[in-house]
This record gives C-alpha cells, sequence and structure tokens, in this order.
C-alpha cells in the first residue's frame, strides 16, 4: 500500500508538472510580444524598434491608440505585454487613480519643452515686469512655472510642481522680476510669441512654428527628466528577457539615430 501511494504521488506531481512547465516557459523565453502605442511618431520609431529586435529574436507586435487612458488599461488586463505612450508624471496619476500595478522599465523620447523668445537670447536679459506666456492646461501649466524655477526666474511654494501636486501661478512665493505670466491655450503660444518677451511652447507645436529647440530657446527641460516617456510593463514582468531585449532594441543606436534625424530635435532620444 505504501508503494503504491508513492507511485500515485510521483504520478500527480509528474502531470503538474507537464502542466505547468510550458507556461513557464513560455513566460520566461517569449518571443513575441504585444507593445501600445499613440498614434504618430511612435509607428515610424518602432518600424525600426522592430527590425532591431528581430535581430535579437524578439518579435513586436504593435496596437496604435489614439487616447491616452486605453493603454494602461489594455496592459494591467494583460492585453498587452508593455506600452510606450507616456512619461512617469501621467503613469503616476493612473497608478494613484486605478491601481495599477505597472512600472517603468526604460526611457524612450522626450518632446522637451522651452521658453522660447524672439526678443532676448538668455534668461539674463529678460526686463523686469515682462509678460510670458504659458499654457493654461494644468500638466503643461505645471511643466511652465517648473521650467521658470529651473531657471531662477521664480520660485514656487515646497511640495508643489512634483509628486503629482500641479502648480498655478498662485503657488508661486517669489518673483524678483515681477513678471506677468499670461495662460493660453498651448497652440496659441506660438502665434503670440511676438507679442510676448517670452513663451513656453511645447516641442510639436514649436516644430511646426519653425522655431528651433536649439536656437530659439532660452530654457529647455531636461531630457531624461521627470517628463522624459517611458516603456511600461506590468510589474511582475518588468524583470523578463523579452523586456529586457524590448529596451535593449529601443536604446539602440540606429533607433537613437533615426530619431535624430527623422524629427531634427522636436523628439530627442531620452536614453
Amino acid at each position: 500500500m505504501h508503494f503504491a501511494a508513492s507511485i500515485k504521488r510521483i504520478a500527480a506531481v509528474a502531470a503538474l508538472a507537464l502542466a505547468v512547465t510550458p507556461h513557464l516557459a513560455y513566460a520566461q523565453d517569449k518571443t513575441k510580444i504585444k507593445v501600445g502605442i499613440s498614434v504618430g511618431s511612435a509607428e515610424a520609431i518602432f518600424d525600426v524598434v522592430k527590425k532591431v529586435a528581430a535581430r535579437d529574436g524578439l518579435e513586436i507586435q504593435t496596437v496604435v491608440f489614439s487616447d491616452y487612458l486605453q493603454p494602461n488599461a489594455a496592459l494591467a488586463a494583460g492585453d498587452l505585454d508593455a506600452n510606450a505612450f507616456q512619461h512617469r508624471p501621467y503613469l503616476e496619476s493612473q497608478i494613484a487613480a486605478r491601481g495599477y500595478k505597472i512600472v517603468p522599465v526604460g526611457l524612450t523620447i522626450t518632446a522637451p519643452l522651452g521658453i522660447y523668445s524672439r526678443k532676448v537670447k538668455s534668461v539674463d536679459q529678460l526686463p523686469n515686469g515682462a509678460n510670458i506666456g504659458i499654457q493654461n492646461d494644468p500638466s503643461n501649466g505645471n511643466r511652465a512655472l517648473l521650467l521658470l524655477q529651473k531657471a531662477g526666474l521664480i520660485k514656487l511654494k515646497p511640495g508643489v510642481g512634483e509628486n503629482g501636486v500641479n502648480a498655478t501661478p498662485l503657488d508661486i512665493i517669489d518673483n524678483p522680476r515681477k513678471l506677468k505670466l499670461i495662460e493660453l491655450d498651448a497652440a496659441q503660444l506660438p502665434r503670440s510669441l511676438d507679442d510676448l518677451a517670452a513663451a513656453s511652447i511645447n516641442n510639436d507645436y514649436a516644430y511646426k512654428a519653425g522655431l528651433s529647440l536649439q536656437k530659439d530657446t532660452i530654457a529647455v527641460e531636461d531630457p531624461r527628466g521627470r517628463y522624459a516617456n517611458i516603456i511600461a510593463t506590468r510589474a511582475e514582468d518588468q524583470d523578463k528577457p523579452w523586456a529586457r531585449k524590448l529596451v535593449q532594441a529601443y536604446h539602440s543606436e540606429e533607433v537613437r539615430k533615426f530619431i535624430e534625424t527623422e524629427f531634427k530635435g522636436s523628439l530627442v532620444p531620452a536614453f
């Protein structure tokens, strides 16, 4: 009886191993993944990423989204293996609101915010009382205020502007040059630049208006700062071999050169 019971236990363990092992092998050695991206420039970039990853044995299928809510929901639900469309503050806000167990695993690109001017060549040349245009939406307005603070032009209350707490002009506690902040729609700022001493302008709008991030700015965000875009996966997958291969493919010299050549400064590599 003891011998028979042992045989049954061995058989049960073997059956369990057969049932579990293929799943574990697939999880560890996945060669095909789905990555959620946003419509537009990411599509062109990932065409290059796919080619690089394929040489390393990883097949990437991209799923294109036209909004910012679905990619994280699809990733959390298991419909995607990764996504690449957002910056860290946005992911943090989504985690706080929805409880997603999603983590950043690598940097992609930045569309740096800049303070542009046609009247001065440096922040030191801004006169007292100068009119400075900033975006009137919470996220970009916050970025503008942080950039003005980084440039030494204003000081914000402690604890605002970072960690998901958006700053507003009401949060300015020091403004030694008495700058006048003019809040406008982001798309209107390039058209208003001639009427302002300087303006905070998103990179895509600046590029469309013929402004140069290198030549026309007096202050620029750090390309590797909080607003750099990221590749994200579920927390349970962040150390998987396929996740490392995905990041390595994106961080390749081939992808870097494509971004620098194709977008001419409107997007810059954050890696």
